[in-house]
């Protein structure tokens, strides 16, 4: 059997993590960083996108950069755990304004692909990810300051998504959710449940003690915003893939489930600026810029 690297997790301080909650797409961004140095990563920033209006805002990433200028961090890493179709990313701006390097999964390709297709890129669209600074393979090791982190493929939501543990510390993504959430959907262009059941039971392998970081929380029932548990709180509760849930009863809830679900309200303007590492389309010649919306193909 190949060596998986989830068996061999990070080890070294504990980093500390400040989360910052977009209402508006039930988004969870975060700024984590060395317990006794500056440097940090940002994962998962959120652009502000009113699609009525079209009008685009900073009011999110700019939270996040006033936290780290007033902390007086060094931004190494601005982590997408994935192509979002919830949300735009402000990966660009906060590049811009503080620096780091942009990285995604190496598989972004076969998004970009899949979507280059659907709105029409053209040839002049690469497909090979080169539009991030960095494409994290599986089982990379890579470091934040004095942190250990380590990359893990973990696809089924999408082929290309990634969790990303750090020390003891694991940010999945749309992976998982809390427990009382279970999953996230597994149905769209290049999604699995099957493959995402062995994703989600790899995260769960990695120690008891490891702390969880959720992408989302709808807050299921009314209960307050929750983002932060363990693995083992997962293997205990989770309704999807508590320990003793078999991966045949999980595709058929898990598909069962995606049938009777709509289209994310901000999936059109998402995927044509997030699986391009953020950037915004070109002005036309009238200095405007534009966004696809394909006709009936979502």
């Amino acid at each position: 059997m190949p060596h998986d690297p989830v068996f061999d997790p990070p080890r070294g301080p504990r980093p500390q993590v400040s989360a910052f909650f977009d209402e508006d797409s039930h988004t969870l961004s975060y700024v984590v960083r060395e317990p006794e140095g500056p440097a940090c990563a940002i994962l998962d920033p959120v652009l502000d996108f009113d699609y009525a209006s079209g009008r685009t805002s900073h009011r999110s990433a700019e939270a996040i950069a006033r936290h780290v200028e007033a902390e007086g961090l060094r931004v190494e890493w601005i982590i997408e755990t994935h192509v979002h179709a919830d949300h735009l990313t402000a990966a660009p701006w906060l590049k811009t304004r503080l620096g780091g390097k942009i990285a995604i999964g190496e598989h972004i390709g076969l998004v970009q692909a899949t979507f280059g297709r659907i709105f029409n890129e053209g040839p002049e669209f690469a497909t090979d990810g080169s539009q991030f600074d960095h494409l994290f393979r599986d089982g990379e090791r890579y470091r934040i300051g004095a942190l250990e982190a380590l990359a893990l493929h973990t696809p089924g939501h999408t082929p290309a998504c990634m969790t990303h543990v750090i020390g003891d510390a694991a940010f999945v993504g749309d992976t998982l959710f809390m427990p009382d959430a279970g999953s996230a959907r597994a149905d769209f262009p290049g999604g699995d449940a099957r493959t995402l059941f062995r994703s989600m039971r790899r995260v769960l392998s990695l120690p008891p003690e490891t702390r969880l970081f959720m992408c989302h929380d709808y807050a299921p029932g009314g209960r307050e915003i929750r983002w932060e548990t363990t693995v083992a709180e997962q293997r205990a509760s989770n309704i999807h893939v508590r320990d003793g849930m078999d991966e045949e009863g999980f595709v058929r809830l898990r598909e069962a489930r995606d049938a009777t679900l709509s289209m994310p309200r901000l999936i059109v303007p998402s995927l044509q600026v997030n699986m391009k590492a953020g950037a915004l389309p070109p002005p036309e010649t009238n200095g405007v810029r534009y966004l696809k919306v394909p006709l009936d193909r979502l």
